[in-house]
């Protein structure tokens, strides 16, 4: 079946997400220790809740409070691409693609990730304008069929032409079960082969 759109996830696929680094920089930015920033966002589940659909606002003003000082979305943000190493193989190979194939990115991440991916991949930027797509603007998460048919249609795919890429198989079965041709690749070389099964070069 031949392919209209290559469908990514961002982390474990365009780069590589370290959460003890993204907790690092974001305590030393609001004075705070390491463990009371993963308390706030992970153990209190705050940070799943703006993956799933949380305003962004009421996230922050959230932490804020848990933290005992504000955090703004600049802070976050710095923090989230200190953590995010890009995948230098996979994304070369993703600006090859971008200039005979329309690409996009569906992550779970609070809307705010919608703005810090360009910074985080600034030479796919212009090809991802207005094509990145995260779970807490949609109201669900991958792997849920139903966020993969929500997905194709904001960007006006049919399904069943449209590859997506995760570097989890569960995530990759759902979008199997929503009708997307899918697979599973974490780094330049299984990427590389399943752009060539397929007939995709890169």
């Amino acid at each position: 079946m031949a392919v209209d759109c290559l469908l990514l996830d961002v982390d474990g696929v365009l780069v590589r997400y370290a959460r003890h680094l993204r907790v690092r920089h974001l305590a030393t930015a609001c004075g705070c220790s390491a463990a009371a920033v993963h308390a706030a966002l992970f153990d209190s589940g705050l940070d799943r809740e703006h993956d799933s659909g949380l305003d962004s606002d009421v996230y922050l003003a959230r932490l804020g409070q848990a933290l005992g000082t504000p955090v703004s979305a600049a802070q976050w943000q710095a923090a989230r691409i200190a953590a995010s190493m890009p995948q230098a193989g996979v994304i070369e190979r993703v600006q090859r693609i971008a200039r005979h194939l329309p690409i996009a990115v569906l992550t779970n991440n609070g809307a705010m990730m919608a703005d810090t991916i360009p910074r985080l991949l600034p030479t796919l930027a212009d090809a991802l304008r207005g094509r990145v797509l995260c779970s807490g603007a949609l109201g669900g998460r991958k792997p849920d069929p139903a966020v993969f048919l929500q997905a194709t249609a904001l960007l006006g795919l049919r399904p069943e032409r449209t590859l997506f890429v995760d570097d989890l198989f569960t995530n990759v079965r759902g979008a199997r079960v929503a009708g997307l041709q899918a697979e599973t690749a974490a780094d330049s070389r299984t990427f590389g082969k399943v752009m060539k099964r397929y007939g995709l070069g890169g």
